[in-house]
C-alpha cells in the first residue's frame, strides 16, 4: 500500500513538472503577430514618407482572433508599408499585420473618393494585455494607430 502512494505521488509531481516546463517554454517561445523590427516591415525611402492614422477600430478580442483591428485608407498610387505601429503612452510600441480590402467593401466610413482601404490586424493576445492594464481607451484611440505609405515610383 505505501509503495503504491509513493509510485502516484512521484507520477504525480512528474505530470505537474513536465506540465509546468511546457507552459513556461511555451510563454517563451510565443511572438507577436509581427516584431517591430523585422526590415522588410518598413519601407526605407530617401523620398518623403507619410503617415495616416485609423478610420476605424474595433476592439472585441473576446470573439476570438481578427476581432482587433484598425481600417486605414491610403491615396491611390501610394505604397503602404507591410506593418502598422501601435504606439500607446507608457507601453513598448507593438506592430501589426495589414490586409488590403476590396474597394468596394469598407465598414461603416464611408470611402473617400482616391483612396483605397487596408486592414491591420492586432494580436488577440496583445489586446487582451493591454485591456487587462485597463489601457482600452488608449487602443480605441485612432492617433495611437499609424501607418506609413509612400508615393509608388
Amino acid at each position: 500500500m505505501l509503495r503504491k502512494s509513493r509510485f502516484f505521488i512521484l507520477f504525480a509531481l512528474t505530470l505537474v513538472c513536465v506540465m509546468g516546463i511546457y507552459y513556461i517554454w511555451n510563454l517563451v517561445e510565443r511572438s507577436p503577430v509581427a516584431s517591430c523590427n523585422t526590415p522588410y516591415g518598413f519601407i526605407q525611402t530617401k523620398e518623403a514618407k507619410y503617415y495616416t492614422f485609423a478610420e476605424e477600430i474595433l476592439v472585441q478580442p473576446w470573439r476570438g482572433q481578427h476581432h482587433v483591428y484598425a481600417l486605414f485608407q491610403i491615396p491611390d498610387g501610394y505604397q503602404y508599408e507591410y506593418l502598422f505601429r501601435l504606439k500607446i503612452p507608457g507601453e513598448s510600441t507593438q506592430c501589426g499585420g495589414l490586409m488590403p480590402l476590396d474597394k468596394n467593401i469598407l465598414a461603416s466610413i464611408p470611402r473617400k473618393q482616391g483612396y483605397y482601404p487596408v486592414r491591420g490586424y492586432l494580436n488577440t493576445r496583445i489586446a487582451l494585455n493591454l485591456i487587462i492594464q485597463g489601457k482600452l481607451n488608449q487602443l480605441k484611440q485612432p492617433q495611437n494607430w499609424q501607418l506609413g505609405y509612400v508615393k509608388n515610383n
